[in-house]
C-alpha cells in the first residue's frame, strides 16, 4: 500500500525500539508522515535510536518523538497517546524460554499491557490499532504463545466494544535477523570458530523478513476489518536447512552444526492458521483473513437460523506450507539488509 494515507498523521509504536519499530522508521521517515511516536521502557535503547536516526535521516529526524513508559502502566500509556491517529502495538515479551520461567511477567505485558493500550486508544479516540501476534498463539504449548493467544482474545473482545476505533491483529512466524533471533548468533559462532548450535535440525519454522512483517501490518491497516486476525502465507524451512544456508553464506563448516536439543516450551512445527479458524477464514491471495465471531451468547438463535457451510481450508502450518531448499533459503537470507552489511564486514 502507499504510505500517503499517513500524511500529516501521528503514528505511535509501542515497543518501538525493537526490530519492528526500527523497520517502520526506515520505511516511513522519508514520507510525509507527521510524527512517529516511540513508546518503550528502555531509555538507553531510545537514546541509541535517536542518535542513529539523527545521523541517518537528519532532515526528518525531528518527526520521531520518544516517550518513556510501560504498557503495564495505563497512565503512562495514556500520557503518550494524546492526538495519536494510529497505533502499531509491538510491545511484548517474546522469548519462549524466558516466558516459561516467568509466565506471570508474560501475562502482565502481553495480555494486560494489550488491554491497557486498547482501553487507552478507545478513550483517546485513536482511529486504528494494529496489534502484532505470533504463530505461537495458534495451538499454544508454551507461556509466551498462551499469553499471545489470550492477547488475541482481548483484541477480538475489545473490537466488539467500540465502533470508532478499528482494532486488528496480525499473526506471523519467525522474523529473520530480528533482535534475539538465531541467525545473528550463528554468524557469531562461525566467526569465532565455535560449534553452530541448533535445537533440532528437523524442526520447521515459518520465515519472513522484517520488511514482510511491516507489509503485513500495512495490509491489515488498509484491508482489515475490526476484530480481524490477518495471516501472511509465509514459506518455511527446517532449522537444519537454515543453518546450512548461513554456513554457505558465511563460510561456516556444516560439520560444525551441533544439535543441542529442544529448549523449554518449543514445538517441532508452528501453526499460523488453526483448523477451527479455517471454518470461517477468507483466502486473500498472499494472506488469510480470520474475521471475528460476531455471534452473541444466544446460541438458540444461532441454531434456529442454521449454520453456514464450513470452509474447505485446512490447518496452515510450517510442515504443510512450501518448504524451502538450502539454495532458496540462502537466497531469502542473502536479500536481507542486515546480512548484506554483515557480509561486507567479512
Amino acid at each position: 500500500m502507499s504510505v500517503s494515507i499517513f500524511k500529516n498523521k501521528t503514528l505511535m509504536i509501542t515497543g518501538g525500539t525493537g526490530s519492528f519499530g526500527n523497520a517502520v522508521l526506515n520505511r516511513f521517515l522519508k514520507t510525509d508522515i507527521g510524527e512517529i511516536r516511540i513508546f518503550s521502557r528502555d531509555e538507553k535503547k531510545q537514546d541509541d535510536m535517536r542518535h542513529e536516526f539523527q545521523a541517518k535521516f537528519p532532515e526528518a529526524a525531528e518527526k520521531v518523538t520518544f516517550y518513556i513508559g510501560d504498557v503495564r502502566d495505563m497512565q503512562s500509556v495514556k500520557n503518550a497517546m494524546h492526538n495519536v491517529d494510529y497505533i502499531f502495538h509491538a510491545a511484548a515479551l517474546k522469548q519462549v524460554p524466558s516466558c516459561e520461567f516467568f509466565p506471570i511477567e508474560a501475562v502482565k505485558t502481553n495480555v494486560l499491557g494489550t488491554e491497557n493500550v486498547l482501553t487507552a486508544a478507545i478513550e483517546e479516540g485513536v482511529e486504528k490499532v494494529i496489534c502484532l501476534s505470533t504463530d505461537k498463539a495458534a495451538y499454544p504449548v508454551n507461556a509466551m504463545g498462551t499469553s499471545k493467544a489470550m492477547m488475541e482474545k482481548v483484541i477480538v473482545a475489545k473490537s466488539r466494544t467500540t465502533a470508532n476505533t478499528k482494532i486488528c491483529c496480525t499473526r506471523y512466524g519467525n522474523v529473520m535477523c530480528s533482535r534475539g533471533s538465531v541467525i545473528p548468533l550463528w554468524i557469531d559462532q562461525i566467526r569465532y570458530g565455535q560449534p553452530i548450535t541448533v535445537t533440532d535440525g528437523s524442526m520447521t519454522r515459518f520465515i519472513m523478513s522484517l520488511d514482510e512483517a511491516v507489509d503485513l501490518v500495512l495490509f491489515a491497516f488498509e484491508k482489515g476489518e475490526s476484530g480481524d486476525i490477518l495471516v501472511q502465507k509465509a514459506p518455511a524451512c527446517t532449522i537444519q536447512t537454515q543453518a546450512e544456508a548461513v554456513c554457505e553464506l558465511f563460510g561456516g563448516d556444516k560439520k560444525n552444526i551441533k544439535t543441542i536439543g529442544i529448549r523449554h516450551g518449543e514445538k517441532m512445527y508452528e501453526t499460523l492458521l488453526t483448523n477451527e479458524e479455517c471454518a470461517n477464514a477468507v483466502d486473500m491471495g498472499n494472506f488469510y483473513r480470520v474475521p471475528s465471531d460476531k455471534r452473541g451468547l444466544n446460541y438458540d438463535k444461532y441454531f434456529s437460523q442454521g449454520d453456514k457451510e464450513r470452509n474447505k481450508l485446512t490447518e496452515f502450518n510450517s510442515n504443510n506450507t512450501q518448504l524451502l531448499t538450502v539454495e532458496e533459503t540462502k537466497e531469502k537470507i542473502a536479500s536481507l539488509k542486515y546480512i548484506q552489511e554483515e557480509l561486507k564486514k567479512g
